[in-house]
């Protein structure tokens, strides 16, 4: 195996630890509700605090991957994960639950920024963006699995065990990093790690334009996105009325799009640019969201219409992601890990808010999800669009 096809593999059963988290859980929302005496609302409480643990993480991670090396601020960052795993297992209530989602961030998130900082060390310019495109290819079959492991697990075992399933795959990754991750770049000790200093290089960020344009046009799609992971386990069980495999199934099929339209994307950047891929993308996305609004709007007078459109939907995400994440990245090699990690950060937080504006908005139907699914493919639309940002951003 050639060694950036083996440290793809790698990234992306590292990278894989962040859809497990979320997903392998989801299927068992009614029954964590039932066993902890509390409303379903709470319960998606649970992955807001995570979705706040995963931002605040990265952007302290961030600077530590710059000035310690890759591996050991992941590999630290991983036993913490391992701790909080074990304690969500044995929470006696839903706000213990909360907590320690929250612990589970912070620990895990560093994965999330170790990732996106490797490629940056290793790959340049279109081949960074083909590159996320193949990490897809690997960590993409978490969630397609995950929603039907939970399931099986959530059935023969209980939804505790599922924190069980997680604790286990974070060390199987403290294994395998500790063994085959090896940094090119290593520490760089004169950089400050100083409070006053890492914030005022996150300033230096977002003050440049080109950065601020494709890291928030990146968040408003993983806005979409967040909205359908918040919403999907009342949408489609009890809205759409499907059972807990059926719910896997629908998973399973929309993150097989999603997989699929990546390795396309993969594909079209040997023939066209970035940037503009990601323009045209960014038309069909708000179209299909705009679909979605429209089916609930009508009443879903076809169920099959809707999911398809919900798979189409979740599909041009294939395309955005890696893109945009790429041209956030592209200009910044010797901050690789502070970028990533402000792009992170900037990602988990527009999750936050979609996971509060679902669990907020929960009006026992479809529409807090697809009105905010609809809404961010609109923000990024004009984004890319506006020709006033691509006028500041050149």
């Amino acid at each position: 195996m050639k060694s950036k096809t083996r440290l793809i593999v790698l990234l992306g059963i590292i990278a894989a630890l962040g859809p497990l988290s979320i997903d392998l859980y989801l299927s068992g929302f009614p029954e964590i509700a039932e066993d902890l005496d509390t409303p379903i609302n709470y319960v998606s409480l649970s992955l807001t605090a995570y979705f706040i643990g995963i931002a605040i993480g990265q952007l302290v991670n961030g600077p530590l991957l710059d000035r310690y090396g890759r591996r050991k601020p992941l590999l630290i960052g991983l036993i913490l994960y391992v701790l909080g795993s074990i304690g969500c297992a044995l929470a006696p209530g839903i706000y213990a639950l909360i907590g320690l989602r929250f612990i589970m961030a912070l620990g895990g998130s560093v994965g999330m920024v170790a990732t996106r900082a490797v490629i940056r060390d290793h790959f340049e310019h279109e081949e960074m963006a083909r590159a996320f495109s193949a990490l897809i290819l690997v960590f993409g079959t978490a969630p397609i699995l995950a929603p039907m492991l939970g399931s099986f697990v959530l059935k023969e075992f209980g939804w505790r065990y599922n924190f069980i399933v997680l604790a286990i795959y974070a060390i199987i990754i403290i294994l395998l990093a500790y063994r085959y991750l090896k940094d090119i770049r290593g520490p760089q000790e004169d950089l400050s790690i100083r409070p006053k200093d890492i914030f005022s290089g996150y300033g230096k960020l977002l003050a440049d334009w080109r950065f601020l344009l494709y890291a928030l046009s990146s968040g408003f799609g993983m806005m979409a996105m967040f909205a359908y992971i918040s919403g999907s386990p009342y949408v489609v069980r009890e809205v759409l009325a499907f059972d807990e495999i059926n719910y896997a199934l629908v998973f399973g099929a929309n993150a097989l799009a999603y997989i699929a339209a990546s390795q396309v994307n993969s594909l079209l950047l040997r023939r066209y640019n970035t940037l503009r891929l990601s323009k045209s993308i960014s038309i069909i996305f708000a179209i299909l969201g705009i679909g979605l609004a429209l089916n609930i709007s009508l009443g879903l007078p076809s169920i099959p219409i809707f999911l398809a459109n919900f798979l189409l939907f979740l599909a041009m995400l294939g395309f955005i992601n890696p893109n945009l994440q790429a041209l956030a990245l592209e200009p910044f090699k010797e901050q690789a890990g502070a970028a990533a990690a402000l792009i992170g950060a900037l990602r988990m937080l527009v999750g936050t808010l979609a996971s509060a504006y679902i669990s907020f908005f929960h009006d026992e139907t479809a529409w807090p999800m697809v009105s905010l699914m609809a809404l961010s493919a609109l923000i990024l639309l004009i984004l890319l669009w506006n020709p006033r940002w691509q006028l500041k951003s050149s």
